[in-house]
């Protein structure tokens, strides 16, 4: 015969358990067997004479060590309180998480406390409880697996935060210092030897940065070969130099790497919390930026507010040379360089000048290296190359034909390493119908050293366009004899620092001297920067150097006037 499901529930179950009679008319036993066909461990507790006692229990809750009777029972100890607080009012359910045990064996519960709508006035519930220990130790597993770096054990990047910003609510940002340490040579370290010593190499310096530090310090990887260590400032700021400075001395000692002995050298920044610090991620940003700083200085850096300022300010220059560079906000000046025997204009230098949004007018010592730092050299130097070949056409048709002098072109160390100059140049000409002849590029010997190789080849490259090369500043950087011969330069521009004042100092007469007695055995003609007055103009002509550049002919002037100071004075 065919029984519907509910009728074979009502069948099993005591009325007590399908709510079809009201559960005070059954027994403890009745009550018991509902509870048993509970998975969880469950009790109904009653409130007689305002004291809990157990009406029953199920077979999980005996095994769980919950207690049989209402005085031994830990959950009455613990939650006795709650429940009879539930008992009095006219809630019918509450929820809340219990531990039960210590911190070796704690074992966590979801407690529910709940009764009949229809009993309010009842003074009894039941009781569940629902064990999330393996649920809660595998996301706390998992949450230190995600805090920890895996290799050293150490907290990483987001445990270091973690853990410092619950420091600092407790103690406050002033009373900690944040040190941030990377290790020099890793990166090549791990090239040349493997990962695997890479590795070796990263575990041994954490363990003798950790021996550097006291029992209360905080040691954490926070990048590849970067640590970074938190500070609580006992006798203030100077703690953080006196760690830094073991630190130095426990990498001292060179690390055994398969057969090979390596000594592994840092740099450290420091940052100091106070009232101007916002937020923890703030202190570690600082940190960051002092180590920045210390990799350019060789020494421990504490963070200033000033070098962080200028940084901000580099950022804010290269965002607007970006946009200037795309709308075309940038113009070339033009300063002559004139024949010492003759007077006459022999050609022109082509000058960057940026006036921002702002209508602020920046020197290109402060827009060029920020330009060459963010890769914005190569748009810019595409740029200047095609205005100037556009400004020499422009004054060839103005004078009917070859307006008889060059246009020299400055080229960034940075430009010649990321950019095909050749086919630049060659297109620039093109473009504007002169010819390659008309420039002369002028290179700085910090780009020769760089990659001598290749810039031997690019030089050789526009030698065969037609265009003249001078080597800028010279003197002032990695100077190399050999190069001066191998390379295809046919000018070297004497730097102004050697010939300011040059008059009055018998030092800087010598350096001169000897550059024009060099550049002659090479065969190179000479240009001297920073010519100010005829008598100077005069001393560098009689000493055999071959043109001069300076405020005593004029200061870089706009496309219009420079071609209209050529006609005059080439006239």
């Amino acid at each position: 015969m065919f029984v519907s499901r509910r009728a074979r529930d009502k069948r099993i179950l005591p009325p007590a358990a399908t709510g079809d009679t009201d559960a005070r008319n059954y027994g403890p036993a009745a009550t018991s067997q509902v509870l048993n066909l509970l998975p969880v461990p469950a009790a109904v507790i009653e409130l007689r004479d305002d004291r809990l006692v157990f009406e029953s229990v199920n077979r999980p809750f005996r095994l769980a060590g919950l207690g049989t009777t209402a005085d031994q029972s830990p959950l009455i100890d613990k939650l006795g309180q709650q429940i009879a607080a539930l008992i009095n009012s006219e809630a019918t359910e509450r929820e809340l998480d219990w531990e039960l045990g210590d911190a070796v064996d704690c074992r966590h519960f979801r407690v529910r406390i709940a009764r009949r709508s229809t009993e309010k006035s009842s003074r009894r519930c039941m009781v569940t409880l629902i064990d999330r220990t393996a649920e809660l130790r595998t996301e706390q597993s998992l949450r230190r697996e995600m805090l920890s770096d895996s290799l050293t054990g150490l907290p990483n990047r987001a445990g270091f935060g973690e853990r410092l910003e619950a420091d600092v609510e407790q103690a406050g940002i002033a009373q900690f210092a944040v040190l941030v340490i990377n290790l020099d040579r890793f990166s090549r370290i791990n090239a040349c030897m493997g990962a695997l010593s890479g590795d070796e190499l990263l575990i041994s310096v954490a363990r003798r940065i950790k021996g550097a530090l006291r029992g209360h310090d905080i040691l954490a990887r926070v990048g590849g070969d970067e640590f970074a260590i938190q500070l609580a400032l006992d006798e203030g700021p100077n703690d953080a130099l006196h760690v830094a400075k073991r630190i130095r001395n426990a990498l001292t000692t060179p690390f055994r790497l398969s057969d090979f002995e390596i000594r592994v050298d840092c740099s450290i920044g420091i940052a100091v919390g106070g009232e101007a610090i916002v937020d923890c991620e703030e202190l570690i940003r600082h940190a960051q930026f002092a180590m920045k700083r210390a990799k350019k200085t060789g020494r421990t850096e504490i963070y200033q507010t000033r070098a962080f300022d200028l940084a901000r300010q580099e950022f804010s220059i290269e965002t607007g040379l970006r946009r200037a560079i795309d709308n075309g906000a940038l113009c070339l000046a033009f300063q002559p360089i004139c024949d010492l025997a003759t007077g006459r204009i022999t050609s022109f230098e082509a000058l960057a000048r940026w006036t921002t949004e702002q209508g602020v007018a920046l020197s290109p010592t402060e827009f060029i290296p920020v330009a060459e730092e963010s890769g914005l050299i190569v748009p810019l130097g595409r740029w200047a190359m095609d205005e100037a070949a556009r400004t020499l056409a422009a004054w060839d048709a103005a004078a009917g034909g070859d307006c008889g002098v060059n246009v020299a072109v400055n080229l960034s160390a940075i430009q010649l390493q990321r950019d095909q100059i050749p086919p630049m140049i060659e297109a620039a000409v093109a473009r504007h119908g002169v010819e390659g002849r008309r420039f002369t590029l002028e290179l700085t010997e910090s780009a020769l050293v760089a990659d001598p190789d290749r810039i031997a080849r690019t030089m050789q490259a526009l030698r065969d366009l037609g265009a003249t090369l001078a080597m800028d500043d010279f003197g002032t950087g990695y100077s190399n004899l050999a190069y001066l011969q191998k390379l295809p330069i046919d000018v070297l521009k004497i730097d102004r620092s050697f010939v300011s004042g040059m008059l009055a100092d018998r030092d800087k007469i010598a350096i001169v001297r000897a550059i024009l007695s060099l550049a002659q055995a090479l065969n190179m003609r000479t240009t001297a920067e920073g010519v100010e007055t005829n008598e100077l103009a005069q001393t560098l002509a009689a000493l055999g150097c071959s043109y001069g550049q300076g405020f005593l002919y004029a200061r870089p002037l706009a496309p219009d006037d420079a071609y209209r100071l050529l006609s005059e004075r080439n006239a």
